[in-house]
C-alpha cells in the first residue's frame, strides 16, 4: 500500500500547460438556448447551478456579483448518494450554467445529462484522475470489469494510470473523484470554470478572468503552506474514515490509509481492520480520523482498540455549523493543522 510520491509539479507550470491542452473548457451544447450573455436571472445575472460544496465555491467566487448560484447537495448532506426529487430534476432545465464533478453522485450525472442545459462544465475534464482506495475497492471493481466495454490496458492498476512517465506508483482502488483536496487540481479546475462562465456571459468575461487569476493566486499560497508545513514530520502516515484524501496525500509525499474506500458508506472487512491494526503499529501513527458528514462509529471504535487519538479531517464535502471554517481556504487550513499534529511535524 506504500505509494512513491511524484516529482513535485509548479502550481503555475501546471496551469500553463493544463490552459493551453484543454482549449480550456468542455462545454456541452444540447438542444437548449438558455445561457446566453447576460444570464437568465431577473436581475439578468447569471443562472448558475452546481452539484455540491466544491463547486458551489469555484462558482461563487469566479463569478463574483455576475452570478446566482445554487446548489443541488444542501449543508449537512452527504453528497455520494444524493437522490434529486422530480422537482430538482426539472429545476435543473432553467440553470445557464451547470458546474459538477462527474463520478461523484450518479444521480446527479443521470440528471444533468437529461437537463438539455447547454452550459455544462464537468470538473474531471479539466484535470488528470488517478486510481486511490483500498485493495477492497480494487476488488469490487474487479467484479465488475468484464461488463466496462471501454477496459483496456489503462485501467490496469499493475501499471500507472495517465501518468506514465511521471514515476509515480498508485494504490489498487476505484478512480478517485476527490480532485478538489488538492490545491493545485483545484487551481486546474478554478482556471476551466472561469473560462466557461466568461464562454456563457462574454459581457462578463473580464472580471471572470480577473476573479479566476485571484483565487488561483490564493489555491498557490495555500498549496505552499501544506509543502512547508508537511515537510518534516515524524511519521507520514495517516488513518481516516474513507478514502478521499489520496490527491492531497500524493501532493505531499504522505501516505492515506482508509477505513472504507471510496465509498464513505462502504464497510470495511476484517480482513481490513488487521491490516489497519498492523499499519498503525509499524508507522507509528498516532491518530485516526473521522469526518464531519460521515459515521465516526467505525473510526473511533479503531482509535479505541489501537490506544489512538481521534481527530477530524474534512473532505469538505460540505460546509455546516460543525466544519472548522466557513470555507473551503478556511477549512483546508484546518486541515493542515490537524495533520501537522498527527503526523509530528516540526
Amino acid at each position: 500500500m506504500s505509494r512513491r510520491r511524484r516529482p513535485r509539479i509548479s502550481p503555475a507550470r501546471t496551469l500553463a500547460a493544463g490552459a493551453a491542452a484543454l482549449g480550456v473548457l468542455t462545454l456541452t451544447a444540447c438542444g437548449s438556448d438558455s445561457g446566453t450573455a447576460g444570464g437568465g436571472g431577473a436581475d439578468g445575472t447569471l443562472e448558475v447551478t452546481a452539484s455540491f460544496y466544491p463547486m458551489e465555491f469555484l462558482a461563487e467566487r469566479i463569478g463574483g456579483e455576475h452570478v446566482s448560484v445554487t446548489t443541488l447537495t444542501k449543508p449537512g448532506v452527504e453528497p455520494h448518494d444524493l437522490d434529486l426529487s422530480p422537482k430538482e430534476t426539472a429545476r435543473l432545465t432553467e440553470a445557464d450554467v451547470i458546474v459538477y464533478l462527474k463520478g461523484l453522485q450518479p444521480a446527479v450525472d443521470e440528471a444533468i445529462a437529461q437537463s438539455g442545459v447547454q452550459h455544462i462544465v464537468e470538473a474531471t475534464s479539466f484535470t488528470s484522475l488517478e486510481a486511490h482506495g483500498t485493495d477492497e475497492d480494487h476488488a469490487h471493481d474487479d467484479e465488475h470489469a468484464d461488463d466496462d466495454e471501454h477496459a483496456d490496458d489503462d485501467h490496469d492498476h499493475d501499471h500507472d494510470h495517465d501518468h506514465a512517465d511521471d514515476g509515480h506508483g498508485h494504490d489498487h482502488g476505484a478512480e478517485d473523484p476527490h480532485i478538489w483536496l488538492d490545491p493545485v487540481k483545484y487551481a486546474e479546475v478554478a482556471q476551466g470554470v472561469g473560462t466557461a462562465l466568461a464562454e456563457a456571459d462574454p459581457d462578463n468575461a473580464a472580471d471572470y478572468e480577473a476573479n479566476t487569476e485571484a483565487l488561483i493566486a490564493e489555491l498557490t499560497t495555500l498549496d505552499e503552506e501544506f509543502t512547508t508545513g508537511l515537510a518534516d514530520t515524524e511519521t507520514r502516515t495517516f488513518i481516516t474514515t474513507h478514502a478521499a484524501f489520496g490527491y492531497l496525500a500524493e501532493r505531499y509525499g504522505l501516505h492515506e490509509e482508509a477505513i472504507a474506500g471510496i465509498d464513505p458508506e462502504s464497510e470495511p472487512s476484517a480482513a481490513r481492520l488487521r491490516e489497519l491494526h498492523e499499519v498503525a503499529e509499524q508507522d507509528n501513527v498516532s491518530t485516526v480520523f473521522f469526518e464531519t458528514l460521515a459515521s465516526d462509529a467505525t473510526a473511533r471504535t479503531l482509535a479505541d482498540d489501537l490506544g489512538l487519538k481521534t481527530g477530524v479531517l474534512d473532505p469538505l464535502e460540505g460546509i455546516t455549523d460543525r466544519s472548522a471554517g466557513a470555507d473551503y481556504l478556511e477549512v483546508m487550513r484546518a486541515n493542515l493543522a490537524a495533520l501537522r499534529d498527527a503526523l509530528g511535524a516540526s
